[in-house]
């Protein structure tokens, strides 16, 4: 559940980009930090380490007013992929309000994606949240390589179940703002009536979705 500190008047969402490694987390989190306004953003925050792009997280806090007053605060955090930092990522994924999962569309990825929802699945299970009830996009990334999953397999695979699917090429922005709008569009509607974010804070998904994105270019 989203913190709202009554005093200061801040309502906060921690959202988690997930996946194996190197399938492209950090660089959504880098492109979306590039397309995002300057006054509704922060520094970002990256952690390097030998055979995987990120050890701990990458940090992108935003913000902006709802009609209320009220302050509501979007923070960004990545997993490193690496099968070796489980700990890592549940500690991550800990308290967060939603996800995207970034797979990485190479043919020869495909088990590192299995493998690494299942992960997903599992912990977040452990950490004591509702995968089903959890906003969820999943995106296909590098779709700009050769020897790719096709898409018509890919929506085969996918577009029986619940989520969100996107395509996206991380690199070059293609797929990134709309990933990130298909997540605020989950979040605001799981979590609208339990906050009162239509009927206490004056926001519709619409607001909430621009709100967070800025005047994004």
């Amino acid at each position: 559940m989203p913190e709202f500190d009554e005093s200061h008047q801040r309502l906060t969402f921690k959202l988690v980009y997930y996946g194996p490694a190197q399938s492209g987390k950090t660089t959504n989190l880098m492109r979306l930090h590039d397309l995002l306004a300057p006054d509704c953003k922060g520094e970002i925050m990256t952690l390097e380490t030998q055979g995987d792009r990120t050890l701990f997280f990458d940090l992108l806090p935003l913000g902006f007013r709802a009609p209320s007053g009220a302050l509501v605060r979007l923070r960004l955090f990545t997993v490193p992929g690496q099968v070796a930092h489980d700990g890592t990522r549940k500690a991550v994924l800990s308290r967060s309000d939603g996800v995207v999962f970034v797979a990485d569309s190479q043919q020869v990825e495909e088990q590192n994606n299995a493998e690494a929802f299942r992960n997903l699945a599992a912990n977040v299970a452990r950490v004591g949240l509702n995968f089903e009830g959890m906003p969820l996009v999943v995106q296909f990334n590098k779709r700009d390589l050769p020897n790719i999953v096709a898409e018509e397999e890919v929506r085969s695979r996918w577009d029986g179940t619940a989520w969100p699917l996107l395509f996206a090429t991380a690199l070059t922005g293609e797929g990134v703002r709309e990933t990130f709008e298909q997540l605020l569009r989950g979040v605001f509607r799981r979590y609208d009536v339990d906050l009162g974010l239509s009927l206490r804070h004056g926001l519709d998904e619409a607001g909430f979705v621009a709100g967070a994105l800025g005047a994004s270019h």
